[in-house]
């Protein structure tokens, strides 16, 4: 399984959660200069459009690059807090062919002071016309930073969901 992991604004992977992410594949996780490159989200595509990637993991910005990434891919993905109704700098959202990706999981902070979450509800309220696939986890005492613990369970939970949807499949034909 190949995993790419896209981080924050001013982020990076940390080995605790790389450790994590290893546990279910080989994890990715370029360094991204969002405030001089508007075009990160392309360049992400380009970049690992051979890679045959599995799954996104993105927080925060990495969520909102993350969100068309998998869209892009047309694989499923896991967000953190994702930045998708407004950022702080600007980023060009490419032209995809695919509005929606097969299933992504998302994860609100209700205290998060960085990412609205109910402007992050209503973003993905408005995909509906997509028929997305969508399983939102909201954490009651969640901020915007993302603790090991939280990551490690929703990772595991994010991981568990695709084996249930793939299990259902195989079960259909």
């Amino acid at each position: 399984m190949k995993i790419l992991y896209i981080h924050g604004l001013k982020g990076s992977l940390n080995p605790e959660k790389r450790a994590i992410l290893e546990k279910y594949g080989e994890a990715f996780s370029p360094s991204i200069d969002y405030m001089s490159d508007s075009s990160a989200i392309n360049g992400l595509i380009n970049s690992f459009q051979s890679e045959d990637i599995d799954v996104v993991i993105g927080s925060s910005m990495g969520g909102f690059s993350g969100y068309y990434v998998s869209n892009a891919f047309q694989c499923p993905a896991l967000l953190f807090n994702p930045a998708l109704a407004e950022r702080p700098v600007f980023q060009n959202i490419p032209d995809i062919e695919h509005k929606t990706s097969a299933f992504k999981q998302i994860v609100l902070g209700t205290l998060d002071d960085v990412v609205d979450p109910k402007k992050t509800l209503n973003f993905l309220s408005k995909t509906l016309v997509h028929n997305p696939e969508f399983k939102i986890n909201i954490h009651n005492d969640l901020a915007h930073r993302i603790p090991l613990p939280v990551f490690e369970k929703e990772v595991k939970l994010f991981f568990e969901n695709l084996n249930i949807k793939t299990s259902k499949k195989k079960d259909s034909f």
